[in-house]
């Protein structure tokens, strides 16, 4: 029997190092690095050019995703800190997280190797559309509110907890796909699209969208198209793709960060006036029956000027958008090893103050368009940033299948 959700398309090794500010501050004296010097999109040739922009990050409490010169740097970095090799990408860390709650998925990767084949859940059918093991490390830098640095005359305290991801993946950069993809999905109701924010080639990028294509005229005609955004390496090219599947997507998910970056300005995120404009905005960018945004206090789907289907509205994705919160705040307050009985928990904590006020005043201005959810409050003594959209979107999709 084929999988009733399937998951597309890049994969690749974390390693995840554990933060140490003391390592931080003595390579700061060791480069001489000053303030003046700090900016997140800084070029990475070197380690050098590595802690300026993770400085940076901090400075901005903001998270994203930077291409260096070579993988190189990150294996040297990464010596300095405790790290643990995890499985990174949108659709192999989805798939991982929905099946603690039971649900299985058929997955495209492009990467393959040891690790791969040990972390991703046995019964997921596969393909790779490389055909030889390949290991191309995504360092992963995570910081927690309140983590400070100082050395030299750099004075910095994050303003709130964030990750930052690093790369120079040759396999994601290609995005090679095996169009045998499509012999796993004819029965698919869920389909997720996602990964080809390494690429550099826009002529590369044209034709693994027509490939793309190919595959998915494989679909069931009632199969939902679930696209996660992610930070560009080329910020045009989500146009092209947009441009080229726009008739295929039914909906776009993106966290605050990509939000801001999309509309190329500032948000406060707590400012129900500001964020209606925003999904306007945004709405006239991407033009899909849904758009889903996922932030550190609430979630929501809207639903402007499209039909969400058969006299349904934006509240039939409140089951939806609460497996997603329960999914991404299980994952911040326990990690990786998180388990059913974890889940349980979170799904029964009260929201925050903050997101449930919002939430309030959001879903009164837009109404039937509107389906905005608060996320719990918790506390944890330890969180993990990485990952968390990713766990959204393995608690999203499973609920799409009812």
């Amino acid at each position: 029997m084929k999988e009733k959700i399937a998951l597309g398309f890049g994969d690749n090794i974390d390693y995840e190092i554990v933060w140490n500010s003391k390592v931080i501050e003595t390579l700061i004296s060791q480069y001489g690095i000053h303030k003046d010097e700090l900016g997140i999109d800084r070029v990475i040739n070197g380690e050098r050019d590595l802690v300026i922009s993770i400085l940076s990050f901090l400075k901005s409490g903001t998270g994203g995703e930077r291409i260096v010169a070579s993988s190189a740097i990150l294996e040297d970095f990464s010596q300095h800190f405790e790290k643990k090799i995890t499985l990174g990408g949108t659709p192999v860390r989805a798939a991982v997280a929905m099946r603690k709650l039971g649900y299985t998925s058929a997955l495209h990767l492009v990467t393959l190797n040891d690790d791969v084949r040990r972390l991703i859940p046995r019964d997921s059918p596969y393909v790779c559309s490389n055909t030889k093991d390949s290991l191309h490390p995504h360092l992963i830098v995570q910081f927690g509110k309140d983590t400070c640095v100082q050395a030299n005359d750099i004075d910095i305290c994050a303003s709130q907890a964030n990750r930052i991801i690093y790369h120079n993946d040759d396999d994601n950069i290609a995005m090679n796909l095996n169009e045998d993809f499509s012999n796993l999905i004819t029965e698919a109701k869920v389909f997720l699209l996602s990964g080809f924010n390494a690429m550099k080639s826009e002529a590369l990028l044209t034709d693994r969208l027509a490939s793309l294509l190919r595959i998915m005229a494989k679909l069931p005609p009632d199969a939902l198209v679930y696209y996660e955004d992610a930070g560009y390496y080329e910020p045009r090219f989500r146009q092209l793709i947009f441009y080229t599947l726009e008739k295929k997507i039914n909906i776009v998910s993106l966290n605050e960060d990509e939000l801001q970056t999309q509309l190329g300005r500032r948000l406060d995120l707590l400012n129900a006036f500001q964020i209606k404009e925003a999904l306007v905005d945004l709405q006239k960018l991407i033009p899909v029956p849904v758009i889903v945004v996922h932030t550190r206090y609430w979630a929501l789907a809207y639903s402007a000027s499209h039909p969400v289907g058969d006299g349904e509205n934006a509240a039939s994705f409140a089951k939806a958008l609460k497996g997603g919160i329960t999914m991404a705040t299980t994952r911040f307050c326990y990690g990786d090893d998180f388990t059913v009985e974890n889940y349980k928990e979170i799904e029964t904590l009260s929201p925050n103050q903050e997101g449930a006020l919002f939430a309030e005043a959001l879903n009164k201005l837009l109404g039937h368009k509107i389906c905005c959810l608060p996320v719990a409050h918790v506390e944890p003594s330890s969180a993990t940033t990485v990952g968390l959209g990713d766990a959204f979107v393995g608690g999203f999709l499973p609920a799409l299948l009812s």
